[in-house]
């Protein structure tokens, strides 16, 4: 079985959070919902997961679209270590 390569990876990645933020659209109670009694999650937190998962597919388009980020490491301390930025 061989691993993904780095376009593969994001693709399925990408792939990977639009459905779970499919899943977390599909899941909000409308006007007429259940009473709260009811609910299997509070709307708070579905809300919170759905902003999150935004968050992350921005960011997975972002690498997409920004080839010059691949490679950098967490983005953060950049030049740390390697006399760069002092």
């Amino acid at each position: 079985m061989s691993r993904p390569t780095g376009d593969e990876f994001e693709i399925e990645f990408e792939a990977e959070v639009e459905a779970e933020l499919d899943l977390a659209v599909a899941s909000e109670p409308g006007p007429a919902g259940p009473p709260a009694s009811e609910w299997l999650f509070d709307p708070a937190d579905v809300e919170r997961e759905e902003v999150e998962l935004r968050n992350l597919l921005g960011a997975a388009e972002e690498l997409e679209a920004d080839p010059r980020s691949r490679g950098t490491g967490t983005g953060t301390g950049t030049g740390a270590g390697t006399g760069e930025g002092a």
